[in-house]
């Protein structure tokens, strides 16, 4: 935690996860409404956001993970950092619904479905995102965008 102009904020961690060209992907509902997002969450006091990362993807999908590389750091408007990791997962895991432990005992969990998706399983806000995360640092999806050539911003199938 981060205290800016007296105000708090919390810098946050992520985990990009990729395994046979699909991403992990964690279906929430927040704002009232439902979101896909990476797996994270804040990063605790005395923790580094490379642990953060491993904690959150252990929390909310089950899944031991090793840090591979940093991808991204974000800057947000708030004064909150981002950090985004690719981290890798070994095959024979299986990821799980988890649970946000920052959720009330008694409250509804706000994770409602962890799966692998496609990026042509995502709105496009949700790719624009990861974009933003650095998908594009991942080389298979640096290879699929040099794929569409000029004519298009994202593949149509």
């Amino acid at each position: 935690m981060v205290i800016l102009g007296g105000i708090s904020v919390r810098n946050r961690s992520m985990a990009l996860v990729v395994r046979n060209d699909k991403i992990l992907m964690i279906k929430t509902f927040r704002f009232n409404r439902y979101i896909w997002k990476l797996p994270g969450g804040g990063i605790e006091i005395g923790e580094t956001a490379e642990e953060a990362a491993i904690r959150e993807l252990k929390e909310e999908c089950g899944l031991e993970g090793v840090i591979n590389r940093p991808l991204n750091t974000l800057h947000c408007k708030d004064g909150s950092i981002e950090y985004v990791f690719l981290v890798d997962v070994s095959e024979e895991q299986e990821a799980i619904v988890g649970i946000d432990p920052e959720v009330p005992v008694g409250e509804e969990q706000s994770i409602k479905n962890v799966c692998w998706k496609k990026l042509n399983e995502l709105s496009e806000k949700d790719r624009a995102f990861l974009w933003s995360y650095g998908l594009l640092q991942v080389d298979d999806y640096f290879e699929l965008v040099l794929s569409w050539g000029d004519e298009i911003s994202y593949p149509l199938d």
